[in-house]
C-alpha cells in the first residue's frame, strides 16, 4: 500500500469522524421538540430519527455536489487540505457540543475547508461568490423564514383549535409530532449526511481515484449514511437539552408547527443544493413557536448566545483548519496527517471526559430549566 493510499484512507476516517460527530450534535435538530413535548422518549426519539437520516442519505445528492464542487476549486485542493478542512468542522463541533450549543455542522465543515484551502491555495482556489451565494446568503434567509413559518403556523394551530379542550389537543398535537419529527429526520438526512458525501469525493478528486465530473460512489453513500446515522443513535443529549428546555417551555402544538416548519425549509433548501444549517433552521422554528404563543415564551438570552456562537463558526473553524493544514505540512506527508490526527484524537478524548463531570443523558435531558446546561443535583434523576 502506497502514501497516497494510506493518506487517502486517514482522510476518508476522518471524514467519517466527521459524519459521526454531526449526527450527535444535530440530533436535537429534529428531536428535541417531541422529546421536551413528551411526544417520544428520548431513546426512541434518537433510534428513529438514526433510521430517518440513514434512508434521507438517500433521496437527493444536490448537497454533496455543492460541497464536492461548488466551494472551492478541486483542481487546487490536495488531500492534506481536505483533511486539514475536517479537523476545523470536528474540532467545532465537539466544542460546541460541551457547552451545549446547537451550532451549524454545516458551516463548520466549510469554514474548516475554506480555512485550509486559503493557506495552502491561496484566495483564488475559494470560489467567493459561491460561498456568498450558497452559504452565506442561505445562512442569513433560512432562520428568518423558519422563524416566520412557525410563528405563523403555531398562531394557525391555537387559533383554530382555540375550542379543543387543552388534553384533548395536546394528545392529538403529540401524535402528529411523532409525524413531523419524522419528517425533519428525513430531511436532515437529505442535508446533512450529503456533506461528508460531497468531502469524500472531493478527497477522492484530489487523490486521483474518480474525475471531476464524479458523484459520490455508492460506499460513500453507504458509509456516510451510516455514520451519521449511528452517531443520531447515541443522541447528543447537551444540544437536546438547551434546543429542548433552554430556548421556550414548548407545548405539543408549539413542537408539531416548529418540525412542520423546519421540514419544510430544509426540504426546499435540499432540494436547491443548498447547504444551509439544519441548526438554524430548526432553532429559527423553535423560537417562532414561541413568538407565535407568546412573546414571553421565548428566553432572549440564550438566543444571543447561540448567535454568537453562529457569527463566529465560519472564521473559527477556518483557524482551526489553516492551523491543522500548517502543523500536518510542516511535519510533511502521510506522517504529518497521522500526527495532527493523533492529538485532534487525544483532545476529542480529554473533551469527552470532561463533559462526564456535568453529564447531561437520557435521564435528565427533560429536566426543568434552570439557566445552565447542567440540570441541577436534586433533579438528575427526573426522567423525560
Amino acid at each position: 500500500m502506497d502514501a497516497n493510499t494510506v493518506l487517502l484512507a486517514l482522510v476518508v476516517v476522518t471524514a467519517l469522524s466527521f459524519d459521526f460527530t454531526n449526527g450527535f450534535h444535530d440530533t436535537a435538530n429534529a428531536m428535541a421538540t417531541s422529546i421536551a413535548t413528551g411526544a417520544l422518549r428520548p431513546k426512541v426519539a434518537v433510534a428513529l430519527s438514526a433510521a430517518l437520516n440513514f434512508a434521507g442519505a438517500f433521496l437527493s445528492l444536490q448537497v454533496a455536489a455543492t460541497i464536492a464542487t461548488g466551494i472551492v476549486d478541486s483542481g487546487a485542493i490536495t488531500l492534506t487540505v481536505v483533511f486539514a478542512g475536517l479537523v476545523g468542522g470536528l474540532a467545532w463541533n465537539l466544542v460546541t457540543w460541551y457547552f451545549g450549543i446547537p451550532s451549524s455542522s454545516s458551516h463548520a465543515l466549510i469554514g474548516g475547508v475554506v480555512g485550509a484551502t486559503l493557506i495552502a491555495a491561496g484566495a483564488s482556489a475559494v470560489k467567493g461568490a459561491a460561498v456568498v451565494s450558497k452559504v452565506l446568503v442561505p445562512a442569513l434567509l433560512a432562520p428568518v423564514a423558519a422563524i416566520l413559518v412557525a410563528t405563523l403556523g403555531t398562531y394557525l394551530v391555537y387559533t383554530l383549535t382555540r375550542n379543543v379542550p387543552d388534553g384533548t389537543r395536546s394528545r392529538g398535537f403529540r401524535y402528529g409530532q411523532i409525524g413531523s419529527a419524522s419528517l425533519v429526520s428525513l430531511a436532515h438526512g437529505t442535508n446533512d449526511a450529503q456533506k461528508t458525501m460531497g468531502i469524500i469525493t472531493l478527497a477522492l478528486i484530489a487523490g486521483g481515484v474518480v474525475s471531476k465530473e464524479a458523484g459520490p460512489p455508492l460506499w460513500v453513500i453507504i458509509c456516510s449514511a451510516s455514520a451519521i446515522a449511528l452517531g443520531t443513535y447515541l443522541g447528543g443529549w447537551r444540544v437536546i437539552r438547551t434546543l429542548g428546555k433552554g430556548l421556550t417551555e414548548i407545548e405539543t402544538p408549539q413542537g408539531f408547527a416548529a418540525e412542520t416548519s423546519s421540514a419544510a425549509v430544509i426540504f426546499a433548501s435540499s432540494h436547491f443544493g443548498f447547504p444551509l444549517s439544519t441548526t438554524h433552521v430548526c432553532t429559527g422554528s423553535v423560537i417562532g413557536s414561541g413568538l407565535g404563543k407568546r412573546l414571553s415564551e421565548v428566553r432572549w438570552g440564550v438566543a444571543a448566545r447561540m448567535l454568537l456562537a453562529w457569527l463566529v463558526t465560519l472564521p473559527a473553524a477556518a483557524a482551526v483548519g489553516a492551523l491543522a493544514w500548517t502543523g500536518a505540512t510542516r511535519i510533511g506527508g502521510t506522517l504529518g496527517v497521522a500526527a495532527v490526527l493523533a492529538v485532534a484524537l487525544v483532545l476529542s478524548g480529554a473533551l469527552y471526559l470532561a463533559s462526564r463531570r456535568t453529564a447531561v443523558h437520557a435521564g435528565n435531558v427533560n429536566a426543568d430549566w434552570t439557566g445552565r446546561l447542567t440540570p441541577a443535583p436534586a433533579m438528575e434523576g427526573r426522567a423525560a
